[in-house]
């Protein structure tokens, strides 16, 4: 019995007791109805038919139509004498039929395969890119063309020009390639999706020099990870200046860094060696020469080493641009997604 009838079964009339509750006494007699079928909806008379749905749909996914906004469609057939139905309706009938998306997620996107380049010594990979460096005035700017090689780290061509010119960059990239003694099938250059990068002189001289060209994904500035840490140690170095006076002051401190960094910069990504040891073989030789350094040191006062022999450091021997995903991995990755 609910607090109502115990309320009538006190001699309470159904009046004062619905009062009583704030309960509408609709409620209650409504409550004490047997469970009916739900009377269906009336349609009402301005709905569309199912066969005028039918053709709105229809009108809509039409070839002409497949990448047209709801106000253009609508405004076209009325050009043509044609009203089916309100914009509004057009929406809903998209949305009932799960049609309506963002266009510009159903256009077809090229893929781009993700670069996967190992290089296990120097001049087997290198990586290039294009910075822009402040002028004396806003928004006057001066280019900086570096090619470092990811092995070893080392800048193996650069220059400074007032703009960014592709036959520029294939003067650098021969002039490196010459320098270093390239030989045909032997480099693979890196590069984003730049104007310069993808240049026809830039890709006739790969051609012609036998170098394998590779490109990162668009948008995706961790497929060139070297020329970008380059840069930011240039910028991020305490004489960096905020503005270069002119093209010539920008070259000579550049003049400065490239040898600084080559030759005195100890690189965390190659146990703390200068670009120039590792790329020259000498790498080897200045880690047992400072295995030796820490030995005598170990010898002389074990305690201040808590009694652990010093190990000798080792260089890297394969680096990586996007290191493979182990298959088991990559399965893995996918069922979640």
């Amino acid at each position: 019995m609910n607090i109502v009838e115990g309320l009538i079964a006190a001699d309470h009339s159904i009046l004062a007791s619905c009062e009583a509750l704030s309960l509408p006494r609709a409620t209650y007699y409504r409550a004490l109805e047997p469970a009916t079928a739900t009377t269906p909806r009336r349609a009402h008379p301005a709905c569309l038919t199912q066969a005028e749905r039918e053709v709105v749909v229809t009108e809509l996914t039409s070839e002409r139509f497949s990448d047209v906004t709801i106000p253009e469609v609508h405004a076209t057939l009325l050009d043509e004498n044609r009203y089916l139905c309100s914009k509004s309706t057009m929406y809903r009938l998209l949305h009932a039929n799960e049609m309506l998306k963002d266009r510009r997620r159903q256009v077809s996107r090229t893929h781009y395969p993700r670069p996967e380049l190992l290089a296990t010594a120097p001049n087997q990979v290198w990586s290039w890119d294009i910075t822009k460096l402040k002028g004396p005035v806003k928004w006057s700017y001066f280019h900086l063309y570096v090619i470092l090689d990811i092995f070893s780290r080392m800048v193996v061509g650069w220059l400074v020009a007032d703009r960014e010119r592709s036959d520029l960059a294939r003067e650098l990239i021969e002039e490196s390639c010459l320098r270093q003694g390239i030989r045909p099938e032997q480099l693979t250059l890196h590069a984003d999706r730049g104007s310069s990068m993808k240049s026809k002189p830039v890709a006739h001289l790969l051609t012609d020099l036998g170098i394998t060209k590779s490109h990162s994904r668009p948008y995706v500035s961790d497929d060139n990870p070297f020329s970008e840490a380059n840069f930011k140690t240039l910028k991020y170095r305490p004489d960096f200046p905020e503005r270069f006076g002119s093209v010539e002051d920008a070259r000579n401190f550049c003049r400065d860094f490239f040898p600084w960094y080559n030759d005195e910069h100890h690189h965390s990504g190659i146990a703390m060696l200068t670009p120039s040891n590792v790329h020259y073989g000498r790498g080897n030789d200045v880690l047992k020469a400072r295995y030796q350094t820490m030995m005598q040191a170990f010898t002389a006062n074990p305690r201040r080493f808590n009694g652990r022999e010093p190990k000798l450091q080792e260089m890297p021997t394969e680096v990586w641009i996007n290191r493979p995903v182990k298959e088991e991995v990559r399965q893995a990755i996918t069922s979640v997604v």
